[in-house]
């Protein structure tokens, strides 16, 4: 029996992260990630400048670049797969109440133009994460389960 973590830490942390930070930093990079897959050939310069960004405007120093660099193959990888809308989505409603939209529209752009090759569907995958910024349900507050015995049930 292999240990969760020695397993795939990347993918458990991913799944369920564990600080408001950790999302911000994998909303970050899934937008990243969404644009250089786009054109089905992830350019290695595309995953440097994804991480250069966050690094230049200080968004993520609590993780160092090897765990950016292993989030960005991760989420890249899933993103390969059929369910990748979803998987955009549930990474960005966590942090739907964060200020990052600028900052995903701006990565973006730069991961599009990284290659020097600016290919159709990568701007689709921008007007995709434009409209998710947009329209993406706004993050509930997460209570404890300590405030929820105390309260009666209600209908939502």
């Amino acid at each position: 029996m292999t240990d969760a973590k020695h397993s795939n830490p990347i993918e458990i942390e991913i799944a369920e992260p564990s600080s408001l930070n950790e999302q911000a930093a994998a909303a970050l990079v899934i937008a990243g990630a969404l644009v250089a897959v786009a054109d089905r050939q992830v350019s290695p310069v595309e995953r440097d400048e994804v991480i250069r960004f966050i690094r230049d405007r200080g968004l993520a120093p609590h993780l160092d670049d090897e765990r950016l660099f292993a989030m960005f193959d991760a989420l890249a990888e899933r993103l390969e797969e059929p369910d990748f809308a979803n998987v955009v989505i549930d990474t960005l409603r966590p942090v739907s109440d964060m200020p990052l939209s600028s900052h995903l529209m701006e990565l973006s752009e730069r991961v599009a133009a990284a290659d020097e090759d600016v290919h159709p569907h990568e701007v689709q995958a921008i007007k995709l994460l434009r409209l998710l910024t947009l329209v993406l349900p706004r993050a509930k507050p997460v209570t404890s389960v300590k405030e929820r015995i105390g309260q009666p049930m209600t209908e939502e």
